[in-house]
């Protein structure tokens, strides 16, 4: 996959020596940058906006989100417990399959719950379990649109044989009877584009059962806040959809609040020759990156140069294929150097681990507009020892 990412703004004047390494640094002022676009998509529009927390769950910004956004959407049970417990606003949550416990708490705590297929609602609402108050609850079926349009198959929903969402193909009237609303999510880093094509294939399926229906999600993956993202075009679709539809609509973008807003700072540990430089960095791909293996892709350095010597960028981990990617870099590498990769505030932070021991990075929150930087979150080693036996 191809970095979305775009200019570096204020971290092209950030000192990285200003932070211990290895670290993540969110800019307050490009968060509220990002929130005030969704804000005016949502004012212009009449959608409603949340936030998917499975992308960007720094709760410490929690009150500056909660000015901008309309509530948050959790992939589970302990996302839904961190919504609860430090955001405001409604919260919802999509699986692709619930566990009795988790569904029991869950039903306390939400306004809308979506499931995987039509045989689940039906068994969860025949289910005996009084604990499971689903009677409470807007209940809505995520779609699979079978239209794939992502870059890697692997990342897209309407992957073949896709375990996400029920194929549109397969609905009847009858799916209906218990719902309140449809979710589809189809997107990945994707424009306005991506949307209306995913629509186009959906509509036939959905707009008989308008009449019957509260909401229609439009899921994530709406790149929103990306400078080159047609935002007057998706103004008048959503207000087009929700006036022939009569329902509310939803977005749930994730990587679009954090966009562009937070780096990942690290530093060469040694250099040395095997056939081409390669050196050895704190970061490490595999612990505190791992979509650059998974996805994988290529992010992109602060400040890289576009000609000279290619350097091999690897983590500290004992994994063979812990390689970042080959960058050439501001200065010539050597032992103590900084650097960083731009783009991380949104799912790094959410996906680090500590394979091998590696010590995961700290949290620093930066105010490029006034300059101030705090450390939010600091680990030490009793996080990998605590989360063994």
């Amino acid at each position: 996959m191809e970095t979305k990412a775009g200019d570096p703004g204020a971290f092209a004047h950030f000192d990285l020596g200003r932070v211990p390494s290895p670290a993540f640094v969110v800019d307050e002022a490009a968060v509220r940058r990002n929130l005030a676009i969704l804000a005016d998509i949502r004012e212009r529009s009449g959608a409603k906006v949340l936030l998917a927390l499975k992308a960007f769950s720094m709760w410490s910004l929690a009150p500056l989100i909660d000015e901008y956004l309309d509530g948050y959407c959790a992939s589970g049970l302990w996302e839904a417990r961190l919504a609860k417990e430090h955001f405001r606003g409604p919260i919802s949550t999509y699986s692709p399959a619930y566990k009795a416990d988790d569904l029991a708490e869950l039903s306390q705590i939400l306004e809308h719950i979506t499931f995987n297929n039509p045989s689940q609602i039906e068994r969860w609402k025949s289910d005996s379990n009084q604990d499971i108050a689903l009677d409470s609850l807007e209940i809505g079926l995520r779609i699979n649109p079978q239209i794939p349009l992502g870059e890697t198959e692997k990342y897209d929903p309407s992957q073949p044989h896709s375990r996400l969402g029920f194929p549109i193909s397969q609905l009847k009237p009858e799916h209906f009877q218990h719902l309140s609303g449809i979710h589809f999510h189809n997107l990945c880093e994707q424009g306005f584009d991506a949307l209306q094509s995913t629509w186009e294939k959906v509509e036939p399926f959905i707009a008989p059962h308008f009449a019957s229906l509260k909401w229609i999600n439009l899921g994530g993956g709406h790149h929103i806040t990306r400078d080159d993202y047609d935002r007057e075009a998706l103004v008048g679709f959503l207000k087009d959809l929700k006036a022939r539809s009569g329902c509310d609509i939803y977005l749930e973008p994730g990587e679009a609040v954090a966009l562009d807003a937070g780096i990942l700072v690290g530093e060469i540990l040694d250099v040395f020759d095997n056939g081409m430089p390669v050196a050895i960095t704190d970061i490490s791909a595999t612990c505190h990156i791992p979509d650059v293996i998974e996805a994988p892709y290529r992010p992109a350095m602060l400040g890289e140069r576009s000609d000279g010597t290619a350097v091999r960028l690897g983590g500290p981990s004992c994994l063979a294929g812990d390689i970042i990617g080959d960058y050439i870099l501001p200065v010539e590498p050597h032992v103590g150097q900084r650097i960083a990769f731009l783009d991380q505030a949104h799912y790094s932070m959410v996906k680090t681990n500590t394979f091998n021991g590696v010590p995961l990075p700290s949290i620093w929150l930066w105010n490029s507009e006034n300059d101030e930087l705090k450390c939010v979150k600091n680990f030490d080693w009793s996080t990998f020892r605590d989360r063994l036996s």
